[in-house]
């Protein structure tokens, strides 16, 4: 564990010494914040027009919030990913880390924690705009669906990064990891949209390979197990075939 947590403060500490880590923050803070005010100001328009009468909070500012937030994803986490491999290629210390006395599996692991560890500084952000929420709204909110769409986020995110790390490893030109994260990062977006062409099965199976339609419940306060799983298998194929992918080059370098 040690060995891992020695990569994954490695790859930290390479995100902030480059203007990455920056970008991300500073992009997905202000993004984010947009994303908070909209529906806050109309939430408050309606709320006086009605008198607060049968306003949900939840339903009508924490969960589109959240909602709205999985779409910075898709052009942000591709950013984040883009570099974990495709840089130790480029810079020719791929050789060193695969003969170094450290497994596949550490390696792996190092690196989607590193990469998980700037997610999760993304979303710390965003917390300063929950806790004026809660400050400043009588009677407060339900702290559920806020805690749920946290965990949400975190195991969508760490859904894409496993991807992210997959197309990295199989490049060395971050340009080329970036863009073929995003178009697969889209294809699972919008896999669920194919099913409105097809018939109801293959609907069905595409629905369950969305990785947004498995977040749905996550925003509105629900975690279902069937959830859970879908997204730790997922995380870990993504981590396997990462695997696989490292392990050729081992026998190919």
């Amino acid at each position: 564990m040690r060995n891992v947590l020695a990569i994954a403060g490695k790859e930290m500490r390479g995100y902030f010494a480059s203007p990455i880590a920056y970008i991300v923050l500073g992009f997905f803070a202000l993004v984010f914040g947009w994303f908070f005010y909209v529906p806050l100001a109309f939430f408050n328009r309606q709320s006086m027009q009605m008198a607060g009468s049968g306003m949900n909070i939840s339903q009508m500012l924490i969960t589109p919030v959240f909602s709205n937030a999985t779409v910075v994803m898709l052009f942000l986490l591709p950013a984040i990913t883009m570099r974990t491999y495709s840089e130790e290629k480029r810079s020719g210390t791929i050789e060193l880390l695969l003969t170094s006395p450290l497994t596949d599996t550490q390696i792996i692991l190092g690196k989607f924690l590193g990469a998980m560890g700037l997610y999760a500084s993304m979303l710390a952000l965003t917390v300063v705009h929950m806790a004026i929420l809660f400050a400043f709204t009588d009677p407060n909110p339900d702290w559920k669906p806020v805690a749920s769409a946290y965990l949400g986020l975190l195991l969508m995110g760490g859904s894409f990064i496993s991807v992210g790390l997959l197309i990295s490893s199989l490049t060395k030109n971050q340009v080329v990891a970036a863009i073929a994260t995003f178009v697969v990062f889209l294809m699972l977006w919008v896999i669920n949209w194919i099913g409105t062409f097809v018939g109801p099965t293959t609907q069905a199976i595409l629905n369950q390979l969305s990785l947004t339609d498995h977040f749905d419940d996550f925003a509105r306060g629900v975690i279902d197990t069937k959830h859970l799983v879908f997204y730790l298998s997922f995380i870990s194929l993504g981590l396997f075939l990462t695997a696989k992918s490292v392990d050729s080059e081992r026998w190919r370098g």
